[in-house]
């Protein structure tokens, strides 16, 4: 694990320990947060996210929004809502959805292909880059933000 000042990096080996991962992350964000996730097609985003959205307590399936764009989870504890703009035309359509809208304080969006989405966004407080190492995978999760760091702080400290 490498883990200087606002990175957090570690390896994979399964798709068990990239779930781990994503619950590990929920119990780390305790306001909104925005996610960016980056990789290529099958290196563990949505997995990453199903993680994230059952560690903050939802219980059934978790798929990806590709046809749809977003997939919400209103849960008793955070608004979880997941992107996947693989499929996006062109980000104006990002503003007919009402994108602003999901943005709050308090709701954690995590975003598949976010450079489809660019000049639509909000700033991510993180990135997380996926890649293929052999069979595992690697993460790296950089901050973008001062929540950012303090959500990296907690991971490197759990």
């Amino acid at each position: 694990m490498n883990q200087q000042d606002g990175v957090f990096n570690c390896f994979l080996a399964d798709e068990t320990e990239t779930v781990a991962m994503g619950s590990k992350l929920s119990s780390c964000i305790h306001e909104g947060a925005v996610i960016f996730l980056h990789g290529d097609l099958g290196a563990g985003k949505t997995t990453l996210t199903r993680g994230v959205v059952q560690g903050f307590g939802h219980t059934g399936k978790v798929k990806s929004p590709t046809y749809t764009l977003v997939e919400p989870y209103e849960l008793a504890s955070q608004n979880v809502y997941h992107f996947d703009l693989y499929r996006l035309a062109d980000p104006e359509e990002l503003e007919f959805m009402g994108i602003r809208d999901y943005f709050e304080n308090n709701s954690v969006c995590l975003i598949e292909w976010p450079e489809k989405g660019a000049g639509m966004l909000a700033q991510a407080d993180l990135e997380i880059t996926m890649e293929y190492v052999d069979n595992a995978r690697r993460i790296t999760i950089m901050a973008n933000s001062q929540s950012g760091k303090t959500i990296i702080n907690k991971l490197k400290n759990d």
